[in-house]
């Protein structure tokens, strides 16, 4: 028996410095995560206001969910609008400005540096004010269609417009998906384009025959960091509706309702049970681009 503890022994002393290393993961990891999500799995299934002892109640929670929350279902079907349109957008954009960046073009560092400010703020509360003041019946956007004789609507307070200022800010902070844009285009042999260009080849049949197969790995990889990152916006909408989600629920996102229900209204338990779902919704759909993605992804060693 002391044959076989020995060489653990050894084993443990000798990769103690590494244990040692590993403690300050190892206590954020299990005090501010694991067992904060263990806590919130077990409150989904009681009733629980922050003031008095949880009580058990099974599935009312989830029951109540899916049956009888009106305002969870435009929450939902404002962020489904809210993450269909931010995506892509943002995607498209930081693509387009990275292909530009990607060319030898005059002082090209700083412009590099510019665009990633914004997403250096993230989604902070001083930016979105700063955008709520922005998108204001007075403020900047308005000021500058009146210098062309145009009226401006009310961007913050009308229900029809107040998500695309939400979309804007999203598709503004466009930076981080940029610069990862930016690293995989630099990895794209220039013979290639030098070689279609010799066929006869056009920038637009350039762009999809060689560009977007070739750096469709890093699109993948940055769809799903901009998915969930998306689902998972809080601060902007908390920000620019005062809390509310208003007008008339234009900006309820998922994330804000699921604040108003544990910090608003107390039911801490259903907010619970909210969190899981959208853990549950983000895993789904983050699966389906994974078991989707060997149609579209192609990647160097001709695997997909």
């Amino acid at each position: 028996m002391s044959k076989r503890i020995t060489p653990i022994r050894g084993k443990w002393k000798s990769n103690q410095a590494g244990y040692l290393f590993l403690l300050p993961w190892l206590i954020g990891f299990f005090g501010l995560t694991l067992i904060p999500m263990l806590s919130s799995l077990y409150l989904s299934f009681t009733s629980y206001d922050l003031l008095t002892p949880s009580q058990w109640i099974g599935l009312d929670n989830y029951k109540h969910i899916f049956m009888a929350d009106k305002s969870l279902v435009d929450s939902i079907q404002t962020t489904s609008l809210f993450v269909i349109l931010s995506v892509p957008a943002k995607l498209s954009f930081a693509l387009i400005v990275a292909i530009i960046l990607n060319k030898q073009i005059a002082a090209v560092k700083l412009y590099r540096t510019v665009f990633y400010i914004p997403s250096l703020l993230g989604g902070s509360v001083a930016v979105s004010i700063l955008w709520k003041k922005i998108f204001d019946g007075d403020g900047l956007v308005n000021q500058l269609l009146a210098l062309a004789d145009i009226k401006g609507a009310a961007w913050i307070s009308h229900p029809s417009y107040a998500i695309y200022t939400l979309v804007a800010l999203m598709t503004w902070q466009f930076g981080s998906s940029m610069v990862i844009f930016l690293a995989g285009l630099k990895q794209i042999p220039a013979e290639l384009y030098e070689a279609s260009a010799v066929d006869g080849a056009g920038l637009i049949r350039q762009f999809f025959r060689i560009t977007i197969p070739l750096l469709s790995p890093v699109i993948f990889f940055n769809l799903i960091l901009q998915f969930i990152h998306t689902f998972q916006t809080f601060t902007p909408a908390f920000i620019i509706s005062g809390g509310t989600g208003g007008p008339i629920n234009s900006t309820l996102l998922y994330t804000l309702y699921l604040y108003m229900k544990g910090f608003t209204f107390f039911e801490m338990g259903y907010a619970s049970a909210m969190a899981w779902l959208l853990l549950l919704v983000i895993s789904i759909f983050t699966a389906i681009l994974f078991i989707t993605s060997k149609y579209w992804v192609h990647y160097e060693d001709g695997g997909r």
